[in-house]
């Protein structure tokens, strides 16, 4: 067999000597493929079916059933609001509104999510009565878990005093000390005079209480007795007490009051030079 170069005209014995020469001599390899669309032939050193992305954009359709996620086109339907028909791809959206309706929002109504609509509805409020004064209250089941129900700030302190006494005091450690014996009834009146039957506190007097205040040992009286150095009545003296309102006295009790204020606040320390005054915990 003898095929000649297209370009020089020389003969040869093979395509494959034939091809070597032109790339060779002349530059460019041979044309090894045949364009589908337009015929033309070309070189490539792979499989391919056009001679350029042109070629192949014009036999190559993407459009109705030739598109490779083709899956039997739009489908038609009635939109729910305006009754209007119109096709859709099943593939993007339920087929629900036309694309007027979808555009706009303004047909659409709010959802309901008050009252038993709420998603996280569980029953609404439940009408209880307060454990002090037996008035009828109403509370959300989350706020009903309580140690109690109470209806006002009045009835709170008043549940709190009674609940927080003996055991269920915060320092409650057994009981059994009794009275506070010898000397308590002397200081305590000493400690109500030195602070004018007021509150050291807050202020909050006698006469505002209906009494007089509590009057309360900055250092416990426990904390004597269960050191064997001290006995009960070391505990009362006119330096370790204060005057306080129920609501300042459970503070104080409970560490919201340090000792150092408490005793500031008697005139039993004195602040520092340049130390500010201590503010109500």
């Amino acid at each position: 067999m003898v095929v000649s170069c297209p370009t020089c005209g020389g003969d040869f014995d093979s395509w494959q000597k034939l091809r070597f020469h032109h790339k060779r001599e002349h530059g460019a390899s041979l044309p090894n493929r045949e364009c589908n669309n337009c015929g033309d032939r070309f070189y490539c050193e792979y499989e391919r079916k056009y001679c350029s992305s042109e070629c192949h954009d014009e036999a190559v359709s993407y459009e109705g059933s030739d598109n490779p996620n083709y899956d039997g086109g739009k489908s038609q339907t009635e939109c729910v609001y305006c009754g209007t028909e119109f096709k859709y791809y099943e593939s993007e959206k339920e087929g629900l509104y036309c694309p007027e309706c979808v555009e706009n929002e303004s047909w659409r109504d709010p959802p309901v999510i008050s009252g038993e609509d709420h998603p996280r509805w569980n029953g609404g409020k439940l009408t209880l009565s307060c454990d002090v004064c037996d008035a009828t209250v109403e509370r959300y089941p989350n706020q009903a878990n309580g140690d109690a129900t109470l209806c006002s700030p009045e009835c709170q302190y008043e549940w709190l005093s009674e609940a927080f006494t003996g055991e269920g005091h915060p320092n409650w450690e057994g009981g059994g000390m009794g009275a506070y014996g010898k000397g308590w009834n002397e200081v305590r009146e000493r400690a109500l005079e030195r602070d004018g039957r007021a509150c050291v506190v807050c202020g909050t007097d006698a006469e505002e209480l209906g009494r007089n205040p509590d009057v309360h040992h900055i250092v416990p009286v426990r904390v004597f007795v269960e050191t064997p150095v001290f006995a009960e009545r070391d505990a009362h003296t006119l330096d370790n007490v204060v005057s306080l309102c129920p609501s300042c006295h459970r503070r104080a009790e409970f560490g919201g009051i340090s000792r150092a204020e408490l005793r500031w606040r008697a005139g039993i320390a004195t602040a520092a030079p340049g130390t500010p005054s201590p503010a109500t915990a």
